[in-house]
């Protein structure tokens, strides 16, 4: 799928579904709940946290796609193309920064 049908996917499913989007500021502070909710997991999963002895795992997969669909009706609610944007942001860091981590000591 790409990012533009996916986009258009969660903008379907939202008017199909949803009634409408919650208010901008709304999936802002969601956005910010699910990026914790993933992050919650890999430090747990991949650094130095262990999961309490009652706390289920959850999946990394499904945490993703949470953070993932509420940055897709962000970008609808406020008219941004992501596969614009993405592109645009490739450049950039390829511009920018095209030789700086190749030079980077620590990443050898």
């Amino acid at each position: 799928m790409t990012i533009e049908l996916a986009q258009e996917k969660v903008d379907l499913w939202i008017k199909e579904h949803g009634v409408r989007y919650f208010s901008e500021l709304t999936n802002m502070a969601i956005l910010t709940e699910e990026v914790g909710e993933l992050a919650r997991i890999m430090a747990r999963t991949y650094g130095d946290q262990s999961f309490k002895k009652q706390e289920q795992p959850g999946s990394l997969s499904d945490e993703m796609a949470d953070v993932l669909w509420v940055l897709l009706c962000l970008a609808n609610q406020t008219g941004v193309n992501l596969t614009v944007a993405l592109e645009e942001n490739l450049k950039k860091k390829t511009d920018r920064d095209h030789d700086r981590h190749k030079s980077n000591e620590k990443l050898k």
